[in-house]
């Protein structure tokens, strides 16, 4: 089963304007697949054979006049010495899209790009599947805590793997890989139980000092820690939102992870029934639809800045972003039931930036859209394509 990944469009686009495509995302989001569909004409080398990255770096020169031109390279950052060679020769050659590179560590890859070949690379993040790419392959749960749980790596809908079998050994091969390659780590039953409490903390405030004493490791390790989950795609950060003249606003990130499916089973909710009775459920819906908006960003290949908004009195918006200098604030809710209660927030949030113009939504478990008028009411299955205006993108049913 193939899935066509929104990302394709651009990143073919940008191959005939730059001579070095980049792909980052975390392991197993379905790099490889769609650069070997989008771009079959390539020779395909992986940097993980140790023969092939004993050859690029022991002989970059050589190697590069074996492999000159139309060439994707996986897990690029294996062979950071390529990048230096690359540059020259891209520079010699003038040739548009001559090499395709490809990575899950996301600052080892940008490190040796921004080193050496900043300017020349049209950069690109892939994340597991969004639901508009579900959706449009009749793969997308009709209930939202299905959706959850099950996630949104594309191993589990093309292999039909039970997510606990997937997540299990996502965890055991894909993360441990990536961790003690980039980290000493003696004891990686520390690292779980510190990854099974930031899941525990998905959707709040990030107090770095608290959840060292609870992994009984130091400050320091922690931030290490959070920022080798970070760049290994498992979590990321939800800035607030703030001006400079109001300093009572909330000034500590949020964490969140790039997929529910793994979220749900660090905490180790296995089904719906358990979900909807989970004092996490909402926290896990809220993270459900954050990461989807990220996604919508990244797939689409125009990014923007995503906040969240709390001042000093606990009013809080969980979404924000900016749209042609309209605000655009979601309020996210696992209810499937909307009440005029679910409303204030957003209305205390219109008086808090007025009179600056305020797109006021509503994301919520239900499955119908609502125009009201001074709100729009969002089914969760819109979360990775709502719309800027007052259109709504209509999805199959």
């Amino acid at each position: 089963m193939f899935i066509t990944r929104r990302l394709t469009q651009k990143i073919k686009e940008l191959g005939t304007q730059y001579p070095i495509l980049a792909i980052t995302g975390p392991r197993q989001s379905g790099k490889t697949t769609l650069l070997r569909e989008a771009f079959p004409e390539y020779r395909y080398i992986t940097l993980e054979d140790p023969e092939v990255r004993q050859f690029a770096e022991t002989d970059p020169r050589a190697f590069l006049d074996l492999y000159d031109q139309y060439v994707i390279f996986d897990e690029a950052q294996r062979a950071p010495l390529l990048f230096s060679y690359m540059q020259g020769r891209v520079d010699e050659s003038g040739l548009m899209g001559q090499f395709i590179l490809s990575g899950s560590q996301n600052f080892l890859l940008l490190k040796s790009i921004t080193q050496s070949l900043a300017g020349r690379v049209a950069l690109f993040k892939l994340l597991p599947f969004d639901f508009f790419e579900l959706d449009q392959n009749q793969l997308l749960p009709d209930h939202f805590a299905d959706a959850a749980i099950k996630g949104t790596y594309p191993a589990v809908y093309s292999r039909k793997i039970s997510p606990q079998v997937y997540y299990d050994n996502y965890i055991q091969t894909y993360i441990e890989k990536d961790v003690t390659e980039l980290i000493n780590i003696k004891n990686f039953s520390s690292f779980k139980t510190f990854l099974k409490l930031c899941a525990n903390r998905a959707g709040q405030l990030l107090n770095i000092s608290a959840l060292a004493n609870e992994a009984d490791i130091a400050f320091n390790t922690a931030k290490d820690w959070l920022s080798i989950l970070e760049s290994s795609y498992i979590i990321f950060f939800l800035e607030p939102y703030y001006e400079n003249r109001n300093k009572r606003l909330v000034k500590t990130p949020k964490v969140y992870f790039y997929d529910t499916g793994l979220l749900c089973f660090l905490l180790g909710i296995k089904d719906r029934e358990e979900l909807l009775l989970d004092c996490a459920k909402g926290s896990v819906f809220e993270n459900m639809i954050v990461a989807e908006q990220l996604k919508r960003g990244y797939h689409l290949s125009v990014p923007r800045d995503l906040y969240f908004w709390q001042d000093s009195n606990k009013n809080e918006i969980d979404l924000l972003w900016k749209e042609n200098n309209t605000f655009q604030a979601m309020e996210i809710k696992a209810t499937q039931t909307v009440t005029s209660e679910l409303f204030k927030q957003l209305d205390k949030f219109e008086a808090f930036i007025a009179p600056a113009p305020l797109r006021k939504m509503l994301m919520y478990a239900g499955t119908e859209d609502q125009k009201r008028t001074n709100y729009t009411v969002l089914s969760w299955r819109r979360a990775a394509d709502v719309e800027f205006g007052d259109k709504i993108t209509k999805f199959s049913t």
